[in-house]
């Protein structure tokens, strides 16, 4: 489902003279750009729609009343995947906006495709990683919602360290959020829901808004992948937590 972005920082730029003798540390990415294939679709959706629902990445803050034609709530979702569950919660919520970001082409556009036939106004796309989209063009203090949906578990020991709920990333995604603002996760990896409800209590300006995981709100709906998940007994853990 949704593969989202990286997590940590690079470590400070040494001095030229040592560069060559010390090797650079590249940022640990959550995701692996995969050579998805679109189709004919997908492909026409970025000609026909991009215009009006793809913004480019920019390194400067976002004017989202100018990006979206209106004042109003701003939703942040990191990793949509192919868009579905995404279109059908903007379509439930027309009165907030939703700034989603994918890095999967594929996805993208899916999702345009989706906001284009059904003239979904309220979201606006970035085909970009959601730490650099956080860092540079969100400005603090300004998210009511942040949504992350079935980001890649990452299953393995040795790959732990690319799964994108860790709390140096939950400490930076909070100083966007609004107080009161909501972080909504969900899993479908019981060792991963795990990981998330202990790196999210741990978070003093968060507050968990019940007691271990909660239940699916009701705007999220059930994805195809999930509910086959469900018919096999698999589990599927929501957790919603909030700015205090």
């Amino acid at each position: 489902m949704n593969r989202p972005d990286a997590t940590n920082a690079p470590s400070p730029a040494s001095s030229p003279a040592s560069d060559a003798a010390t090797p650079v540390r590249r940022p640990i990415k959550s995701f692996v750009l995969r050579a998805g294939r679109m189709g004919p679709g997908q492909a026409r959706a970025f000609e026909q729609h991009g215009a009006q629902f793809l913004l480019p990445y920019r390194p400067e803050l976002l004017d989202t009343p100018a990006a979206f034609g209106r004042s109003a709530p701003l939703i942040l979702e990191i990793g949509f995947g192919m868009g579905d569950a995404t279109a059908k919660i903007a379509q439930a919520r027309p009165q907030d906006n939703f700034l989603c970001c994918e890095v999967h082409a594929p996805g993208v556009g899916s999702l345009l495709k989706r906001c284009g036939e059904e003239a979904i106004a309220n979201i606006r796309i970035l085909q970009h990683d959601a730490v650099e989209v956080l860092t540079h063009m969100v400005g603090e203090a300004s998210l009511d919602g942040v949504h992350i949906f079935f980001p890649d578990p990452w299953h393995k020991a040795r790959h732990h360290k690319r799964r994108l709920i860790q709390g140096p990333f939950i400490a930076q995604l909070v100083r966007y959020l609004k107080p009161g603002g909501y972080l909504h996760l969900a899993t479908d990896w019981a060792p991963y829901a795990e990981q998330m409800l202990e790196v999210l209590s741990a978070e003093p300006q968060l507050k968990n808004t019940a007691e271990g995981y909660a239940p699916k709100p009701a705007y999220r709906p059930l994805t195809k992948f999930e509910n086959r998940g469900l018919k096999l007994g698999h589990g599927v853990w929501d957790l919603v937590f909030v700015r205090v």
